[in-house]
């Protein structure tokens, strides 16, 4: 028999998390999350989102055994920015049955309504910076530890069950070159001495630390009027750094900084972790921890993991800056292919760089949308 059943122990978290390992049990292409990242992320008294969101997690349990997992989330700092009503669905996976995905998102729907909200959607996390959006093209493409992937058949599950597209995200693969093109390496040049701009020379991630605060407050006005964003808090700010800033080769990083030693623009790549984050199936332990370990000291593959400019930097030619010595940096590296970070498909600006490149389609993923009647 077919039922729900709320998280509210250790253990029921733990089986929420560890779902997904069973459901794409030899997968080629998903790349899983760490279980403990996970765990974090999901603590009410870890993560400091809970300072505005609240949440709850669903499992859906047939004979006894899970067949699906949902979490609901009501961002209220969204729903202040955008004046949108919205709950949030996330952290979805089912199987292939329409009863059992109809069960988690009835769920929210009706968690939802209780709460006064007149829409859901998803997949989304707490913020921008968690997993969001779901695959609809390159399910035969390994994806970066930063996106979700999911079978062909979600995206159908979601249009049956009233969803509608409300927003895709494109990322592109991206060949390195022999070399830097002349001309972004032109353009980079004109632009730091049009501008009085110049960039961290860094030794360790440590020497960028004093500049992450001014890092997140471009990327605070960036992402401004971006699907969904909502600005990061201090605590939020602290809490990335501490998380990220311990993983980054500096070698694969550029911030861009003006005559204030304000960070104007910034390029964040990291080693590819994919293969290892497959390798080590969602634990660091007992294994897990070597195959990351070897896969931030030896790839030829990077993740672009966030790019940003100052509004009043816009159309100047400050992403000619930090891709050229990103990309010196891959070359002299052997680094031979970069995933982009994600960008709104309407977001021409975003991927405008990539034609001075062999850069093709990676993958497409979506926010799904649905009114509801209360």
């Amino acid at each position: 028999m077919l039922q729900i059943k709320k998280v509210q122990s250790k253990k029921d978290l733990s089986n929420f998390i560890a779902f997904p390992d069973a459901l794409y049990k030899n997968n080629l292409y998903r790349v899983p999350q760490l279980h403990t990242f996970e765990k974090g992320t999901l603590d009410s008294k870890k993560n400091p989102a809970f300072d505005f969101c609240e949440a709850d997690y669903w499992l859906a349990i047939d004979n006894g055994k899970i067949v699906g997992r949902i979490a609901g989330i009501i961002n209220h700092k969204f729903i202040e920015r955008w004046g949108e009503k919205f709950a949030r669905f996330g952290w979805i996976d089912f199987i292939d049955d329409l009863d059992v995905s109809a069960l988690l998102l009835k769920t929210v729907e009706e968690w939802a309504i209780a709460k006064g909200m007149v829409g859901v959607h998803g997949p989304l996390g707490f913020t921008d910076m968690d997993l969001e959006g779901a695959l609809i093209e390159g399910f035969d493409e390994v994806g970066t530890q930063a996106v979700i992937y999911n079978y062909p058949y979600y995206p159908t599950h979601y249009e049956k069950n009233g969803y509608a597209k409300d927003a895709d995200w494109i990322q592109y693969e991206i060949k390195i070159p022999a070399q830097v093109p002349e001309k972004i390496k032109r353009i980079a040049c004109l632009v730091k001495e049009k501008y009085k701009l110049r960039t961290i020379k860094a030794k360790s991630a440590k020497d960028f630390l004093p500049y992450t605060k001014s890092m997140f407050a471009t990327l605070n006005e960036a992402f401004y009027n971006l699907y969904g964003f909502v600005a990061l808090t201090d605590k939020q700010v602290e809490y990335y750094t501490k998380q990220y800033f311990s993983m980054i080769n500096p070698k694969y990083v550029c911030f861009i900084v003006d005559e204030k030693d304000d960070v104007v623009g910034f390029g964040i790549s990291l080693l590819s972790l994919s293969e290892a984050f497959i390798k080590a199936k969602g634990r660091l332990f007992p294994f897990g921890f070597i195959h990351i370990l070897r896969g931030l000291q030896k790839n030829n593959k990077v993740d672009m993991l966030l790019q940003a400019v100052k509004p009043a930097y816009h159309n100047k030619g400050i992403p000619a800056i930090f891709f050229s010595e990103m990309m010196q940096a891959y070359i002299d590296n052997g680094i031979e292919t970069a995933i982009s970070s994600h960008a709104l498909e309407n977001n021409t600006s975003a991927y405008l760089m990539f034609g001075d490149y062999d850069a093709r389609q990676h993958l497409k993923r979506r926010c799904y949308l649905k009114k509801l009647d209360a």
